[in-house]
């Protein structure tokens, strides 16, 4: 009993003290740039400038592995203790005027309700699916081993975490929901920016429409109290656009610190809202040539304090991971740990979710259908009407927002990456419909009705992404959270039996994701990563034909004296993917054996030319490309060699390839040795299914979580001792196997 009253109360401290190191560092910050702001700016800015300054912090911490709650604790108290000192927490900003009577009631009332529905949503036990997955698992196996481990196996590990390390400052104190109300902490600050931008630029009741229209809508409700990131760059765009205007009219030095680190900061917290960067820099460099004042100085003090915030995330990345961007752009800088295949399958799959039946279809999804994960909701049907806006100078800034920050949208159509482009459009809409003094708050009344849980439940589909109810018990754990969670979220008790079926340590291999927050094992999935891709590839060798080197190219040619051999692909504009399972060089009918003087090449993909060589009939290399002329696999045999043959055993699952061989001689220079190669089949190989688990427990895999609805479920169950595994647990559809 006196563990589960403590609970609800170190979630409380976390996220609360989380939310008060951020606004201690911020105030101080605001205070040394001498900004001329009003009360509720100076808070709200304090907050995102501050958690800014927290994110590095507990970067720097993570870097020199001492992420510890200690090492936090102290550094918070410092932090406070500091402001407290230099006043910076006594008020000098003057507060705005009052808005009027109608709209001061409707914005508390509408914001008050709304906000115990996110306090307590927030507060009840993690079960968002990115949240409980990677967002938190990352965080707590950071805390786990006091920073960052070197890892290559997760891409998500990959992406800018500025975010995340403000969920490690809370979940070191609160764990998983504690971290989210951090987010819920940028949720209510995302309203509170709005209204204040429009009571400071002269339209105080449009700010107030357009702030309460934002705040109730399902998708921001639902992702704000989520362990989620969009909120919160919503925020910090909002942020950064706020700034600016800000600057525009005053043109204070100080604020272009503010500015940049802000921006950098956008960068930080998620890639999509890099444009924030250029953005701040084109804005004042226009602003400031139209006045004719100094152009570069300002730009460089923005550019400086952005990368503060952005240059540790892709120097990490490019120290373990040899892409700055990684998982993105690997063709620019090929690596072993993402494959380009990967990155434009990844890519291709999320411009085209699988619930959506057709791309007409996206309006209707977006605004009420819930097939892009969640909505809107109905009423931004209005949204067109924010054009009219074109009218205004606020409103013409406020749609290029919009445009701006919702652009990356494009890549991804999921209704929750329209988060950073709501509160712009929102605002623009507002301008629009606050000339209609009746319609106007009607509007703001009927949005918040139909938004509220029990309401959605009679119109929203069953299977979009909303909140409920006011889940107090859970909140609070006078409901545990297992047994909540157990309820609720079905892969939590797949996580949990992992945990308690496994050793310390182990390594868990499945091709489909689990909220791996709530297990401290490492979950390998398949398409995470180059080398979970590659372990998914061995793994379905037994079970697809077309993946077994059984389509035998020989190419034959004059027997001679050979320094190294080379294989061409001249093929290209195909999808297909080469591979090759081994390739042997023969002298007569004897096979060259491998010598330790043999250099081993291969483009693209040079870091796994050796599975081209190993003599396992389930490994293979892959060029994990789309076929171009010029791939080529080639061995340099250290010296001169009698060869003529070379026998490349290959899948038919890459039926347009085109391939030739070319000798190096004697003389160092390479020559055609055969145009084409002869095709034969070889009978199917046996033992497969055991040689590809011993693969996988060669590199460090001990166990597979198979779900029943993964390709090749029922013959892991049927021939598991053909697999080489045992049934350590079934439970829910999952099934733990051992590898023996």
């Amino acid at each position: 009993m006196t563990a589960r009253l403590l609970e609800p109360l170190l979630i409380l401290f976390g996220a609360g003290f989380t939310a008060a190191v951020s606004l201690a560092l911020g105030r101080v910050l605001l205070r040394r740039l001498n900004l001329r702001l009003y009360r509720a700016e100076e808070w709200a800015f304090s907050f995102v400038l501050g958690a800014a300054i927290l994110s590095l912090a507990v970067f720097a911490l993570c870097a020199a592995q001492i992420a510890y709650p200690a090492v936090f604790l102290a550094a918070g108290a410092v932090s406070i203790g500091a402001a407290l000192r230099a006043g910076a927490f006594r008020p000098q900003a003057k507060p705005f005027p009052a808005l009027p009577a109608l709209w001061r009631r409707l914005f508390l009332a509408v914001f008050s309700i709304y906000t115990v529905l996110y306090f307590f949503n927030a507060m009840a036990p993690e079960l968002s699916p990115d949240g409980s997955g990677y967002h938190l698992g990352l965080v707590y196996r950071y805390l786990r081993e006091h920073g960052f481990p070197r890892i290559t196996t997760h891409m998500y590990s990959n992406l800018s975490q500025g975010v995340e390390m403000l969920f490690l400052f809370a979940f070191a104190f609160g764990r998983h929901s504690a971290a989210a109300l951090v987010h819920f902490a940028f949720l209510v600050t995302l309203p509170m920016l709005m209204l204040s931008y429009g009571r400071r630029f002269g339209f105080a009741q449009a700010g107030a429409w357009g702030a309460l229209f934002v705040f109730v809508s399902p998708i921001i409700g639902v992702d704000g109290i989520s362990a989620y990131n969009d909120v919160a760059v919503a925020t910090l765009v909002f942020s950064v656009f706020y700034l600016l205007q800000i600057w525009d009219r005053e043109r204070a030095p100080g604020l272009l610190p503010a500015i940049g680190l802000a921006a950098g900061f956008c960068y930080a917290s998620k890639y999509t809202a890099f444009l924030a960067v250029p953005y701040a820099l084109v804005f004042v460099g226009w602003k400031a040539r139209r006045k004719r004042q100094a152009v570069l100085s300002p730009l460089l003090v923005i550019s400086l304090c952005a990368l503060i915030m952005i240059l540790p995330w892709v120097v990490k990345n490019w120290i373990v991971l040899q892409n700055p961007f990684s998982p993105f752009l690997n063709g620019l800088f090929p690596n072993p740990n993402v494959y380009v295949s990967f990155e434009k399958d990844y890519a291709q799959h999320m411009r085209n979710y699988e619930g959506l039946r057709s791309r007409r279809d996206i309006p209707y999804e977006l605004l009420l259908g819930g097939a892009l994960a969640s909505f809107l909701g109905p009423l931004f049907a209005l949204a067109p009407l924010a054009l009219l806006a074109l009218r205004r100078p606020e409103g013409r800034r406020l749609l290029l927002g919009a445009l701006l920050f919702g652009s990356p949208w494009l890549t991804n159509i999921g209704a929750r990456f329209l988060i950073p482009a709501m509160p712009f459009a929102s605002l623009a809409m507002a301008l629009v419909l606050s000339e209609w003094k009746r319609v106007a708050p009607a509007l703001v009344l009927v949005h918040a009705v139909i938004s509220w849980p029990s309401v959605l439940e009679r119109y929203a589909p069953r299977y979009a992404w909303r909140l409920e109810k006011i889940p107090v018990r859970q909140a609070l754990r006078i409901e545990s959270e297992d047994s909540f969670l157990n309820f609720k979220m079905p892969l939590y008790s797949v996580a949990r039996m992992v945990e308690q079926n496994t050793p310390p340590g182990a390594k868990v291999f499945t091709y489909s994701s689990v909220p791996e927050s709530y297990t401290t094992r490492e979950i390998l999935v398949a398409y995470q990563a180059a080398f979970n891709n590659r372990m998914g590839d061995i793994l379905w060798n037994p079970l697809l034909p077309d993946f077994a080197p059984t389509w035998h190219l020989r190419f034959r040619f004059p027997s001679q004296p050979l320094r190294g051999i080379r294989v061409v692909q001249t093929a290209s504009g195909v999808p297909d993917l080469w591979s090759v399972g081994e390739l042997r060089v023969f002298d007569g009918n004897r096979e060259l054996p491998r010598e330790p003087g043999w250099r081993l090449r291969a483009h693209p993909n040079p870091w796994d030319v050796q599975l081209a060589f190993d003599s396992s009939p389930v490994t293979r290399w892959r060029s994990w490309q789309s076929l171009f002329s010029g791939m080529f696999l080639d061995v340099d045999f250290g010296g001169v060699r009698t060869a003529g043959s070379v026998l490349v055993e290959c899948s038919h699952d890459q039926s347009k390839i085109k391939l030739k061989l070319e000798g190096r001689d004697a003389g160092g220079a390479w020559r055609p040795l055969a145009a084409a190669p002869e095709e034969s089949d070889a009978p199917p190989l046996l033992g497969l299914r055991r040689a590809a688990t011993r693969e996988l427990k060669w590199n460090g895999i001990d166990y597979l979580l198979i779900f029943q609805n993964d390709f090749g479920a029922e013959d892991f169950r049927s021939n598991a001792p053909l697999w080489g595994i045992t049934e350590v647990r079934e439970h829910r559809g999952a099934r733990l196997y051992r590898i023996d």
